[in-house]
């Protein structure tokens, strides 16, 4: 018996470490992306680089401003398209969950997250470009919307379906209108797992390239007019990487790990919220 048990506890010994060894060999490549990102963009970074416009072809200096006020821009104008369809979407699937309309819907979603971002950036560069005649951040932020769209949708639903029935049951005991029950009770109680969603689907979409080089296709100066061309740090980074001069190289780099703050804040906030609330995204 004593070395039956003895046995398996090294069994249970070994499979563990086998595990944390997988564990730490899956840590590896991020840890080593990080921190080169991080060792060539951060000598980069002052307030001068934050401040000001890229400068001229053999002109040292410059800075990533437009792109900085550029992706702000777009970023929220994606949001303010896709937040507001992707949460009652997500409301709909979850209230109508088990029918065929729902089911066949879902199905579109899925589909819709699995498109690359190249070809929905296509697909609105002739949909919206061409008929206005013209790149524009109106145009980035339809291909980005689209493209956060199916990530809100779903963390949406999952989190609604995870509410208890007695909630809505209770409230519309008492007389309460459908919705206002759920406007008032549904959509408040999921708050936390909606907000997750919204910040994961804004990660996604901040550092996405390929769908701006068909719409926004960038900007060398500071504007903030929304129907022309726009620059955005993933346009900047991809135009200053691929050029042979080395300060833009050093501003590619600079840019990467800007970028690259954004994405780890947000994805650390969401951890934050769904670990205290307890959400499955």
């Amino acid at each position: 018996m004593d070395a039956r048990i003895g046995i398996r506890n090294t069994k249970s010994v070994l499979f563990k470490s086998v595990i944390i060894f997988l564990a730490f060999v899956i840590t590896i490549p991020l840890i080593i992306v990080l921190l080169y990102i991080i060792k060539q963009g951060v000598m980069q970074v002052n307030w001068h680089f934050l401040t000001n416009i890229p400068a001229p072809v053999g002109e040292a200096g410059g800075g990533i401003s437009n792109a900085l006020l550029g992706s702000f821009i777009i970023v929220v104008m994606s949001s303010i398209i896709a937040i507001p369809v992707g949460v009652l979407a997500g409301i709909y699937l979850s209230e109508n969950a088990g029918t065929r309309l729902a089911y066949y819907s879902g199905l579109c979603v899925d589909i819709l997250q699995g498109v690359p971002s190249i070809v929905v950036g296509i697909a609105v560069y002739f949909w919206v470009v061409k008929p206005l005649g013209t790149f524009s951040a109106v145009s980035g932020s339809i291909a980005l919307s689209i493209m956060m769209l199916p990530i809100v949708i779903r963390s949406t639903e999952q989190t609604l379906l995870l509410l208890p029935d007695t909630l809505k049951e209770a409230a519309l005991s008492l007389g309460v209108p459908y919705h206002r029950v759920i406007l008032k009770v549904i959509v408040p109680c999921g708050f936390a797992g909606i907000l997750s969603g919204i910040m994961l689907s804004v990660a996604r979409i901040i550092g996405e390239t390929a769908p701006l080089l068909f719409t926004a296709f960038g900007n060398p100066y500071l504007s903030t007019a929304i129907t022309k061309p726009m620059e955005t740090l993933p346009h900047l980074i991809y135009t200053y990487a691929t050029s042979p001069y080395d300060d833009w190289h050093n501003l590619a780099w600079g840019a990467s790990f800007i970028l690259l703050m954004f994405v780890l804040l947000l994805n650390i906030f969401t951890k934050l919220i769904t670990r205290k609330w307890n959400i499955q995204l």
